[in-house]
């Protein structure tokens, strides 16, 4: 443990900051891969709702407005888009008649599959070059900033009401 305080105190700004300029390599990397996969563009907030839905088959979208922190109209426009796109699927829910569920399109699906193949592919050449000590300090840090994430709730789960539904 570390006996000056001001030092534990900076620790974790230290980290936030690391975290946070790795995050925007990512972004830079991950729009790079997002142009490899297709000819069909999806905006960040459209592919936000792509990852909901893989995670959450059937989700309605008042559910995922809460998930995405977004108000109905526009979770609305974004499904609209996704749907037109052919990624997306309204269907009806066989638990109310009033509520829709929204389901990744065969081709949906494929979109993501490549996308995050390319995104690792990316990844593993930046992985690879790495030491072995340096990948298990990587993959346990990561491991742990998701638990944590987990516990705090910072992660919205979906309501677990419906039979058959998986928790993010």
């Amino acid at each position: 443990m570390d006996a000056n305080p001001a030092s534990s105190q900076r620790r974790p700004l230290e980290t936030a900051h690391a975290a946070r300029e790795l995050i925007e390599l990512l972004e830079v990397l991950w729009e790079r891969g997002k142009d490899m996969v297709s000819s069909t563009p999806v905006s960040a907030s459209q592919l936000r709702v792509l990852y909901c839905l893989d995670r959450d088959e059937g989700i309605n979208l008042r559910t995922l407005g809460k998930v995405l922190g977004s108000a109905p109209p526009s979770v609305s426009r974004l499904c609209d888009r996704l749907e037109a796109l052919g990624f997306v699927q309204r269907l009806p829910s066989p638990v109310s008649r009033r509520e829709l569920e929204l389901h990744l399109t065969t081709r949906g699906k494929a979109y993501l599959h490549d996308l995050r193949a390319q995104r690792q592919e990316a990844l593993l050449v930046v992985i690879d070059s790495m030491t072995p000590s340096a990948r298990n300090a990587l993959l346990k840090g990561l491991t742990s900033f998701q638990d944590a994430l987990n516990d705090a709730g910072a992660v919205p789960q979906r309501s677990s009401s419906v039979k058959g539904v998986r928790s993010a």
